[in-house]
């Protein structure tokens, strides 16, 4: 999906107070939209959770995302970081 759509309906519903979350692989253009909450992955368009066939990593990925939703300190653009 357009990380501009994704950023918009992000902002859209948490002002219907319900927490979001979403993966962006375009910083510069999540950062002009500023979505509630987003995690800026290093990865090639059309892999949002890294390489195929690496589910210790998608996971990694899928909870760094997931741990944004506890934040209420928004707009938070964090960096996924592979090392943690």
């Amino acid at each position: 999906m357009c990380v501009q759509t994704v950023g918009l309906l992000a902002g859209a519903i948490e002002r219907e107070n319900i927490t979001t979350t979403s993966v962006s692989l375009l910083q510069e253009v999540t950062s002009i939209i500023n979505p509630p909450r987003a995690l800026f992955v290093p990865f090639k368009m059309g892999f949002p959770l890294g390489e195929p066939n690496n589910p210790t990593l998608q996971h990694q990925v899928i909870a760094a995302g997931l741990s944004l939703l506890e934040r209420t300190n928004v707009p938070v653009l964090e960096t996924f970081n592979e090392a943690v």
